[in-house]
């Protein structure tokens, strides 16, 4: 799963439009505390509420949505004045499970509340609670940038009749409880569909090819349904929990891009029942098949001596990166480092492939962050970076590389 993105998650994520969020004037139980920093982690809301380099949760972090504009994600700490601290808690959960903050100032989709409106009214209030105790910030936020006609806030009454929110639903008795704690987490505060699934004319959720894969922020948000060929259907449960808890498989290498942030800021932090019932409830989705299976795997030789250094991307992987990567794929020294068997090596044309190389990335492990350094702006033209992503995909790949693709991909978005 990879989302933050435009939802995150993406919209894959928690973005309020919204500007201040709530009031502090009872301590809550330490039980509710609990609970709410729980979901909270479930939800993801640090990831998108926190700009690079900012305070947590202080905003300003700054998505692009193609042809609408630039969102920025508001402050949800207790300040007062820019932040959330003068909320009730009938607003917030309002601004939380129907899309609408104070002064009737309606949200856009960027904030997954249909996947919200999931959770009880004492869950987000236990919510709300623990963002009450996060450290104030007086961090400003900058104001949205949204095209008209999109700009026209209103139109959200309409969008929210055709698209939701939607609500809470009582568990399925012909389910078991595992399966029905995984739907609540999958299609609540995990909002897993806002990122990997598809979007409708009218941006909506697309329920007829639910899980089946979307493009947010540049990068593939995969298949995750039971298909076994372009989704999760040929993954053990316990590679998927590995990869879930840890951001990393034996096999299937190691997320990246949003997908890392997901399970940086919220996955790792989830009780392993929980990973658990996720998997039950994503192993029950209808399969749908996508474009964007991997290709068939390559199994190189290990050893430096079995790197081929005839053409200038496979020059550039032995200089570049095959001092962490190895030439196998194994990795070195750290296991987050192995990329054998990883579907972004080939699949959709290697658009995550490219965008990582890029654009680098960062995952917090319980061992510390493993980082991947980003080459763009570097010491490296374009057609260096293509040429390292053409390389690994016929290295480790059976895939055909397209240089038409990549040259796409490297394209900043509208």
């Amino acid at each position: 799963m990879s989302h933050c993105s435009v939802s995150r998650s993406c919209f894959a994520l928690a973005l309020l439009a919204g500007t201040s969020l709530f009031s502090t004037s009872h301590a809550a139980p330490a039980s509710s505390l609990e609970r709410g920093e729980y979901l909270a982690r479930a939800a993801d809301c640090e990831a998108c509420h926190t700009a690079p380099g900012g305070a947590p949760f202080a905003g300003g972090r700054a998505f692009n949505v193609p042809g609408i504009g630039v969102i920025y994600s508001p402050n949800i700490t207790p300040d007062p004045e820019h932040g959330i601290g003068r909320w009730t808690d009938d607003e917030f959960v309002k601004s939380v499970q129907g899309g609408v903050s104070p002064g009737w100032k309606h949200l856009y989709p960027a904030m997954p509340y249909p996947a919200y409106s999931r959770m009880s009214v004492d869950e987000v209030k236990d919510m709300r609670a623990w963002l009450a105790t996060v450290p104030k910030s007086a961090n400003g936020v900058p104001a949205n940038q949204v095209k008209f006609p999109f700009s026209i806030r209103t139109l959200m009454v309409g969008w929210n009749l055709l698209n939701g929110p939607a609500s809470s639903y009582p568990d399925d008795p012909q389910k078991s409880p595992e399966w029905n704690r995984g739907r609540y987490l999958v299609e609540g505060p995990g909002h897993c569909a806002d990122c990997h699934s598809p979007r409708t004319m009218t941006f909506g959720l697309s329920k007829s090819q639910a899980f089946a894969g979307n493009v947010v922020n540049g990068q593939r948000a995969y298949n995750i349904t039971s298909d076994k060929h372009s989704g999760l259907g040929t993954w053990t449960d316990q590679a998927l929990s590995d990869y879930l808890a840890t951001g990393h498989a034996e096999g299937h290498g190691t997320a990246s891009g949003d997908m890392a942030e997901v399970i940086s800021y919220s996955l790792r932090h989830l009780k392993p029942d929980d990973i658990h019932a996720m998997i039950v409830y994503l192993r029950d989705v209808k399969p749908q098949s996508s474009s964007d299976g991997a290709a068939p795997v390559r199994q190189p030789t290990s050893g430096d001596s079995s790197l081929p250094q005839q053409t200038n991307g496979a020059k550039l992987f032995a200089s570049a990166c095959s001092g962490c990567h190895l030439p196998d794929g194994s990795g070195r020294q750290s296991a987050f480092a192995g990329i054998a068997g990883a579907r972004s090596l080939s699949a959709d044309n290697g658009r995550n492939l490219l965008h990582a190389i890029m654009n680098g990335s960062t995952l917090m492990t319980d061992k510390g962050n493993q980082p991947m350094p980003a080459f763009s702006g570097g010491n490296y033209s374009q057609k260096d970076l293509n040429d390292i992503a053409a390389f690994v995909m016929t290295h480790f790949t059976e895939a055909t590389p397209s240089e038409h693709a990549f040259s796409e991909f490297a394209k900043k978005p509208d």
